[in-house]
């Protein structure tokens, strides 16, 4: 376990943003991760989890207390059934079972971050979420001061949510299991419309999940989504916005705004959520607004090749970013009357 003392975060994230912390503590093994996280609380001290970095805004006066990085490993595969550490990196995680032929995550390739964050926040994306897939969660429970064992029934999986991100000083994610399928080398079927597009199939069909893979790369790639220290439109945490979910009423309202804003005949973005809810897109929102890509003069900038990115483009400042997202959240909120909200983590700062 390797302890440094006014240690940097930017460089563990990937904005590459926000100040030091008083402690950084690496730990390996998930004994190493409980004992640094019973220290903490044993002696009162704050405490920052850090996996991949990947959905973290740090303030630029860092972080007054411990910050410990999960590096633990572990990949095991037994037939369809799949363990992984917190610590292993999601994108290779997703690679390893498209090559052993199996099918449910592989439209999640090239997410940045660690396999523990993927149940916080219910990661998702190209029409697959973990939550489909997730069987059990081992976890670290503070409160009880005890391992546990939380089955997928009991994770509270919604949109972008989970029970660990409702009530995030309570668990330490520690193992993820998943239950993936076995289709004959075959994808799961495509669900979303842009990647079936892509492929050249139609919605509900399979293709091979070494295709499936390549061609969600290919695609976030092409939003400056898959991670290259070349390319500062992926010096973000990806979509920095998650997708609103209104009440009928409340898309009534929205789509009243839009018809006097852009016109009556416009085609505004709508899928059913359940519950009489209708989900819309914070990138088209964004866009309507007038915050097209490359928005910015500053060093914190919109994605020059998608809406929904924040980036730093170089040498900006976590205040320089914040200063941005608040821009972009009152110029919707005029607009459409909708007040988005971030999908990263905040650390000391709030928008």
């Amino acid at each position: 376990m390797q302890v440094l003392h006014d240690a940097p975060l930017a460089p563990l994230t990937t904005f590459r943003l926000g100040g030091p912390a008083n402690r950084l503590i690496t730990a390996t093994t998930d004994a190493e991760v409980i004992a640094a996280v019973r220290e903490a609380d044993d002696t009162g001290t704050p405490l920052l989890i850090i996996g991949g970095g990947s959905n973290l805004v740090i303030g630029d006066k860092g972080f007054d207390g411990t910050a410990l990085r999960i590096a633990t490993v572990g990949f095991s595969l037994d037939g369809t059934r799949l363990e992984l550490a917190a610590g292993e990196v999601w994108t290779d995680a997703v690679a390893r079972t498209v090559e052993a032929g199996l099918a449910g995550i592989e439209c999640l390739a090239g997410i940045p971050g660690s396999a523990g964050a993927t149940p916080i926040q219910n990661v998702g994306a190209y029409g697959q979420e973990v939550s489909s897939t997730i069987t059990e969660v081992i976890a670290y429970d503070r409160r009880a001061g005890e391992t546990v064992t939380i089955p997928n029934a009991e994770c509270d999986f919604s949109y972008r949510h989970s029970r660990f991100k409702a009530d995030p000083e309570r668990f330490v994610v520690l193992r993820v299991r998943f239950a993936l399928e076995d289709a004959g080398g075959m994808s799961a079927p495509i669900a979303y419309p842009e990647t079936a597009r892509t492929l050249g199939v139609e919605a509900g069909e399979r293709v091979p999940a070494a295709m499936a893979r390549e061609t969600v790369l290919k695609l976030r790639a092409g939003k400056g989504m898959v991670l290259d220290p070349e390319d500062h439109d992926s010096w973000s945490a990806g979509s920095f916005f998650t997708n609103p979910i209104l009440t009928d009423e409340q898309f009534a309202v929205f789509h009243a705004r839009v018809a006097e804003r852009l016109g009556p005949d416009t085609a505004l973005p709508a899928f059913p959520a359940g519950d009489g809810r209708v989900k819309t897109s914070a990138a088209w929102l964004i866009d309507k607004a007038g915050f097209t890509k490359g928005y910015g003069q500053g060093p914190a900038r919109i994605s020059s090749k998608h809406t929904l990115a924040l980036t730093n483009r170089g040498d900006a400042t976590t205040e320089d970013l914040l200063a941005l997202a608040r821009e972009v959240v009152a110029g919707v909120r005029d607009a459409f009357g909708i007040t988005l909200v971030n999908e990263p983590v905040t650390v000391g700062v709030s928008l």
